[in-house]
C-alpha cells in the first residue's frame, strides 16, 4: 500500500504529476481538510481537483463517502485516475467537465464542497450554494488577490455561516549544497463557511 497510514498528509512526491498541473501542497491540504469538517458518510464535490490529492486523501479518511472530482482537462482527469489507482481508492468519481455548467449532472447533492480552482469563480459558487445541502460545509482555496476578493464577496452575498479565513505560512526544511535551510511555500488562503438552511 502507498500510504498505509490513517492520518492525512500524504507526501507530495508520491502523486504522479503533470507539468503545469498544479498540486495542492501537503500542509495546505491539511488545512483544507480539517475545515471541510467531514462525516463518515460524506458526499463531496471537489471543484478543480488538478492531480487529485484532494480527493484521494479524502477518500483514504473516509472510505464510505462519496467524493466526485471536476476537472475540465481531459488529460488532467486521466491524471486524477491514476493517481486513485496508484493508492487504491475506489471511492471517487471523475467528471471531465466545467463548473457551474457540469453540476446539474451530478448526483447526489454534496454536504461537502471544495473548491480549489474555476473560472468564473463567483458563478461556480453561487452554483454550488443551490446544491449544496443545509448543514453542509463550503471550503475554497484562493492563491492571489483577486480570488481571494471574489471568494469573500461570494460568500457575504450568500450569507453564510460561520466563515472562518485561515492563511497559511508554511517553511520547509530544504537542503541546498552544504547547507539545511528554510523554504517558504506560496501563501494560501483558505475560506469556509456553513449553510444553515
Amino acid at each position: 500500500m502507498l500510504w498505509p497510514y490513517k492520518t492525512p498528509g500524504i507526501t507530495d512526491s508520491l502523486f504522479e504529476r503533470l507539468p503545469g498541473i498544479p498540486l495542492s501542497k501537503r500542509e495546505i491540504r491539511l488545512l483544507l481538510i480539517s475545515a471541510l469538517r467531514l462525516k463518515a458518510d460524506s458526499v463531496i464535490w471537489d471543484i478543480g481537483a488538478g492531480t487529485g490529492t484532494i480527493p484521494i486523501e479524502l477518500a483514504l479518511l473516509c472510505p464510505e463517502s462519496t467524493i466526485i472530482a471536476i476537472e475540465r482537462d481531459e488529460e488532467v482527469a486521466a491524471l486524477i485516475r491514476r493517481n486513485c489507482d496508484r493508492f487504491g481508492v475506489k471511492n471517487v468519481q471523475v467528471l471531465e467537465g466545467s463548473a457551474p455548467d457540469c453540476l446539474k449532472t451530478l448526483a447526489p447533492p454534496p454536504d461537502r464542497v471544495c473548491i480549489e480552482g474555476g473560472r468564473p469563480i463567483k458563478e461556480i459558487i453561487k452554483a454550488i450554494w443551490a446544491y449544496l445541502e443545509p448543514e453542509g460545509r463550503i471550503v475554497a482555496t484562493a492563491n492571489n488577490l483577486e480570488n481571494l476578493y471574489l471568494i469573500s464577496e461570494s460568500l457575504a452575498e450568500l450569507q453564510v455561516r460561520n466563515i472562518e479565513v485561515v492563511q497559511s505560512g508554511v517553511n520547509r526544511l530544504e537542503t541546498r549544497g552544504l547547507n539545511q535551510t528554510f523554504a517558504a511555500l506560496d501563501p494560501s488562503f483558505i475560506l469556509s463557511g456553513e449553510k444553515l438552511v
